[in-house]
């Protein structure tokens, strides 16, 4: 699964159900991993994480807590207290974006998706002020392109204008050769798996 077989270009409809077999079957191999592959994984990419050196000069960091067998960031949180860390929250209406909140462990809500999200009365922080975003997905490319989960959420956070450095995380098994996409599909700046560490995509497109 390094790439898809086929360049042609696909029509936009075609297109969404080839993304969304490739999630299916990108989601299927990381279970495959194995639960215990995946916390020594993300224990590495963690460590990957906090010797990057732009992750030193990161004030704000906009983070993620893992749900569905995604890389756990826990361990870089937990062990990096002097950032300030913001999660986020899905909001629908009147627009489908995501809101950023403080990563306050006490201050956790559970969403029906399965992951926790922050309390909706803590104070918004504007993405403006992110130094770093750390951005899940389901495969990467090393040119930073991203198959998501099919809601944009990410695509609308990563074309807003702001200065922040972008950091895409996921399982070397799923860093594959190409992804098919759409005009609006927003890459990342840097990818980091467990196998190679942190990857500038200006150095691979």
């Amino acid at each position: 699964m390094d790439a898809l077989p086929d360049r042609s270009p696909i029509p936009s409809a075609s297109l969404k159900e080839v993304k969304k077999q490739l999630r299916a079957l990108c989601r299927q191999r990381r279970d495959e991993l194995g639960e215990s592959y995946r916390q020594h994984a993300s224990e590495r990419i963690c460590a990957s994480i906090r010797e990057w050196p732009a992750f030193h000069s990161a004030r704000v960091v906009f983070a993620y807590l893992p749900i569905k067998g995604e890389v756990d960031l826990r361990p870089l949180i937990a062990a990096s207290p002097a950032a300030a860390w913001a999660i986020p929250r899905i909001v629908r209406s009147p627009a489908r974006r995501l809101a950023f909140h403080a990563h306050l462990p006490d201050r956790l809500i559970p969403h029906r998706y399965g992951m926790l999200e922050p309390d909706p009365a803590l104070p918004e922080i504007d993405p403006e002020q992110a130094d770093l975003i750390i951005v899940p997905g389901v495969a990467y490319t090393r040119s930073g392109h991203r198959l998501g989960y099919g809601g944009g959420y990410y695509d609308r956070l990563l074309a807003l204008p702001g200065r922040a450095l972008t950091l895409g995380v996921c399982y070397q098994v799923l860093l594959l050769d190409d992804l098919p996409r759409e005009q609006h599909d927003a890459p990342v700046g840097n990818v980091v798996t467990e196998a190679v560490g942190v990857l500038s995509c200006r150095d691979t497109a």
